[in-house]
């Protein structure tokens, strides 16, 4: 009976590890696919862009929809002149929602990443949920 409860906190260290393996590399490829886009960005939309930060989060704090994928708080690019919040504007995305919308697999992931970024930015930028969805982006 020893051996089997030693074996579950066996399993239990090694699935733990195992999540923080993912969380590191999960936060690497979106970081990655993050500077990626913005440097593919058209040189005005790159430099309109700068104060926003990028944040990653697993999920969404309580209070929030679960599913959500990412977020945009803060002042949009046509508010930043006045002092509209305390903090910059910045991204959030919630990186474990965005990897089980991709099923596991990296590539959606990044591609999830990069639609959910766009969508935030477009946010940043003053577009409405209408503009975003003509923009493929909704």
């Amino acid at each position: 009976m020893v051996f089997l409860a030693g074996f579950h906190v066996f399993l239990y260290l090694q699935r733990k590890r195992n999540l923080g393996s993912l969380k590191t590399n999960l936060h690497r490829l979106a970081a990655e696919t993050v500077q990626r886009i913005r440097a593919s960005l058209p040189p005005e939309l790159r430099s309109a862009s700068e104060p926003v930060v990028t944040l990653f989060q697993d999920v969404p704090e309580r209070g929030l929809e679960p599913d959500l994928l990412g977020l945009f708080e803060g002042s949009n690019h046509l508010e930043t002149s006045s002092a509209c919040s305390d903090h910059p504007p910045r991204i959030i995305l919630y990186l474990q929602n965005l990897w089980d919308l991709a099923e596991g697999n990296p590539q959606i992931f990044s591609k999830e990443v990069q639609i959910t970024y766009l969508h935030e930015l477009g946010h940043f930028l003053g577009l409405d949920e209408d503009d975003l969805t003509l923009r493929d982006l909704g």
